[in-house]
């Protein structure tokens, strides 16, 4: 399937800044650009680079001047994804683990597994099986902690969520992280655009790794999981952030849109996978 995405972020500058934007969606397996620009108003040079193991994909602009500056991006991008039986998941150990895995088992600034490895017990641990513990820990979360616009802020952890009961979906997507890797099951975090999200916004999901593959989960619930489009991806928002900035320049717009260009598009869910006893994948 195809969708069209769209970004239009608007800055008052008071002071020389540095931005690092994480706009630009990613390439993989199954995700492809089929085009995209990135363009800036008034015209400033960006540097476009990749970091995290080549994936990530950023752009770092410099401003000297006050005044306003104006960040658009837009891009179609053709997607593919795979739905498997849960019964046909298989997995190693951790003493057998891919290699590729084992950075995201680890504590992070967001997601302090290590301090939260007891309440992870207590709730999940007796749960067998990785992708079944994944699916507790996001319906736990869905079903106790409140979504709640501006509720936290960059400085807000897991354990802060976990201790506050709300959150937004980075919120979110940090607390799965940390139940999981608190149980040894290697989880990360995605920065995505959402197809049919309301109101529109970028929008963070994890994902946990299982034999290999990544499987995706959205603890909010608030899009189909067939029509994410991924931006960046890391072991918290802190590798994964839409935009870090170094300088007091002040966001006065943010437009964010995600519209599928496929008629026959049919929205996979939690629901609808747990119905089938079935898990899905962004290849």
């Amino acid at each position: 399937m195809n969708l069209r995405v769209s970004c239009n972020l608007a800055y008052e500058l008071n002071s020389p800044s540095t931005f690092l934007f994480a706009l630009k969606c990613l390439e993989t397996g199954g995700q492809k650009i089929i085009s995209e620009s990135l363009e800036t108003n008034p015209q400033v040079d960006v540097e476009n680079f990749h970091i995290v193991s080549g994936m990530n994909r950023f752009s770092r602009i410099l401003t000297h001047n006050p005044g306003a500056l104006e960040v658009s991006y837009q891009a179609e991008v053709s997607l593919s994804h795979r739905i498997v039986d849960v019964s046909d998941i298989w997995y190693n150990t951790t003493s057998s683990l891919n290699p590729e895995g084992i950075p995201f088992l680890f504590p992070s600034r967001y997601c302090q597994s290590d301090i939260m490895r007891q309440q992870a017990s207590e709730l999940f641990g007796h749960i067998k099986g990785p992708y079944t513990i994944a699916s507790a820990v996001s319906d736990w979360i869905h079903e106790n902690i409140a979504y709640v616009s501006g509720s936290s802020g960059e400085t807000s952890s897991a354990l802060n969520t976990m201790n506050g009961r709300e959150g937004v979906c980075r919120d979110f997507a940090h607390l799965g992280i940390t139940l999981c890797r608190a149980l040894n099951v290697p989880a990360r975090y995605v920065t995505v655009y959402a197809h049919q999200l309301d109101p529109q916004d970028f929008h963070a999901c994890f994902e946990v790794f299982i034999g290999g593959w990544w499987y995706i989960f959205d603890a909010t619930r608030l899009a189909p999981l067939n029509g994410l489009v991924r931006i960046a991806t890391g072991r918290d928002a802190a590798d994964a952030a839409v935009c870090t900035i170094f300088g007091d320049p002040q966001l006065t717009e943010s437009q964010v849109a995600c519209e599928n260009l496929d008629p026959d598009f049919v929205p996979v869910t939690r629901d609808s996978l747990v119905t089938a006893n079935q898990a899905i994948l962004l290849l």
